[in-house]
């Protein structure tokens, strides 16, 4: 089956409803690999073209599923891989409700996915051991996180408050009754 024919028939197969499909209750048959990619941008290409149709990423976003390190489209019927260069999804605007320990910080995605911050949806920095540049992830489902942009990336530093944690001071943000840490205290 041709990239075309896989594509065609796996939006032929999409859940009609509203929001993430159950994939992880699905557990089809894999039938190979198929030429899509999520850039680190948030960008979805299908045989090296930008999927331009924002309505389209949003269903092929709603089937995603990681097993392991690799990513899959997946429908009750068909299991697909895909190249995944980062994360599936980016926190593209950050929403503050609140301060302290009482504050809530809701993220919304590239696909329009609202996502609050806390015990489900943690927030976690990883920083790059060769330039020591921090890149934040959020939660989005079950082992799927959203690079959180840059600007909203500066909006949690802002918001940044210290808290010792094991004998050192951290910076971090609350929300959702949970702390952060973004870094440590210079």
């Amino acid at each position: 089956m041709t990239d075309s024919a896989k594509a065609n028939d796996l939006l032929a197969q999409l859940p009609k409803g509203k929001g993430p499909a159950p994939v992880h209750l699905w557990n089809p048959d894999f039938c190979g690999d198929i030429d899509m990619r999520i850039a680190r941008d948030g960008t979805w290409f299908y045989q090296g073209t930008p999927i331009g149709r924002k309505p389209m990423v949003k269903l092929f976003s709603n089937i995603i599923r990681r097993d392991g390190d690799d990513y899959f489209l997946v429908t009750p019927v068909e299991k697909v891989r895909i190249t995944v260069d980062d994360a599936p999804f980016v926190a593209v605007t950050l929403d503050v409700q609140g301060q302290g320990e009482s504050q809530l910080l809701h993220f919304t995605t590239n696909v329009d996915e609202q996502i609050e911050a806390g015990p489900e949806h943690p927030l976690r920095v990883v920083i790059d051991p060769d330039t020591q540049e921090p890149a934040p992830y959020l939660r989005v489902r079950t082992n799927l996180e959203a690079l959180v942009h840059r600007n909203a990336f500066y909006q949690l530093v802002e918001l940044a408050v210290s808290r010792p944690i094991n004998g050192q001071n951290w910076l971090g943000v609350w929300s959702g009754g949970v702390f952060f840490p973004i870094g440590l205290e210079p």
